[in-house]
Parts: C-alpha cells; structure tokens; sequence
C-alpha cells in the first residue's frame, strides 16, 4: 500500500459524525479556507454547500452511505455512495482543503468505487459536477469518467445548494464504466 493510503480509515458514517462532517464540506468547497484547497466554490457559489440535515439525510438513507475517511482519529475526507440499481452515484466528495493536492482523492475515489461495486455489483459510477469547474472535471476524467453532455439546472432560488454567483450553472452528468 501506498504511504498516502497508510494510515486511513474508511467506514460508514454515523449521527454522531454529522456536524463535524459539515464542518469538512463547507471547509472544501466555500469561503476562504476553501481557497487553501483547489476545489474550491467559492468564486462561483456563496452560501452553505450543505446542512446538517442534508447530511443526516444521507446517513440515515437506506440506499446510501456517506463514507468517511479518518487519519488518526480525525476525518480528513467524505463521499456519498447511493445505490440506484444498475449504477452507483458518488456525491458529497470533500477532502481537507490543507490535504488536497496530494493524492489523497485518488485513493478516496478508487476505494468508493471498490466498495460499490463490491457492495451493490453496480457496472457504473454517475456523478454530477458543475459544468463551468473544467479542472474539476478534468481530474475526473483523469480517473476514467467521461463527460456525457447530460445537463440538468442548477436549483437556482434554494440557497440549501448556495448563492450562485453566476447565472449559467448547470450539472453536468460524469460516468465510469467499473471493473
């Protein structure tokens, strides 16, 4: 193994996990210690990325599980796996903004998408990204995922997703073909 990977914990995240996993999204993707990470939102999006009862909703849903990442005793990384039958979607991807950069979200990624197929026997990983991050998304298509062209709106008006910045956001639908 790796020494990136040495030392990391993955399991399930449970209620208790909530408010610090909160803590690490909004961390990753918006305000300034966002900035110190590379996927930031932050010129894009202000507002919450996320609340604590969207990310209960995710632990508590049968069809889902938020994995998290701990080294030494702290989380350092968090995704979403949920199960929709022939496919698994892989969301709520947030690593520490002082640990990006380093490889950390390659051993994440590889591991969720392990573990779904490993779990639920899904052919594919779906995913949807912002189609104006094109780093973002470059480093997606880097591990494999390609774009589609699929486009679905941004919910402009609930601030739950953010205060967007711009008025041509848009989700843009990624797909792996697993093992």
């Amino acid at each position: 193994m790796d020494t990136l990977a040495t030392g990391l914990t993955f399991r399930d995240a449970t209620d208790a996990d909530v408010d610090e996993l909160v803590g690490l999204i909004e961390s990753a993707y918006r305000g300034d210690s966002s900035r110190a990470g590379w996927t930031t939102e932050a010129d894009i999006l202000e507002g919450q990325r996320t609340d604590p009862e969207g990310v209960l909703a995710v632990v508590k849903s049968p069809d889902s599980r938020l994995m998290t990442v701990e080294r030494e005793g702290r989380i350092v990384a968090c995704c979403q796996l949920e199960h929709r039958g022939d496919h698994a979607y892989f969301g709520m991807f947030a690593v520490s903004p002082g640990l990006q950069g380093a490889g950390l979200g390659k051993v994440i990624i590889a591991e969720a998408e392990r573990q779904a197929q490993e779990s639920w026997g899904v052919k594919e990983m779906h995913m949807t990204v912002i189609s104006v991050r094109d780093d973002l998304i470059a480093w997606y298509e880097r591990r494999g995922y390609r774009r589609t062209g699929r486009m679905t709106p941004f919910p402009y008006g609930d601030e739950r997703f953010g205060i967007p910045r711009r008025d041509d956001l848009q989700f843009e639908l990624l797909v792996k073909e697993l093992g």
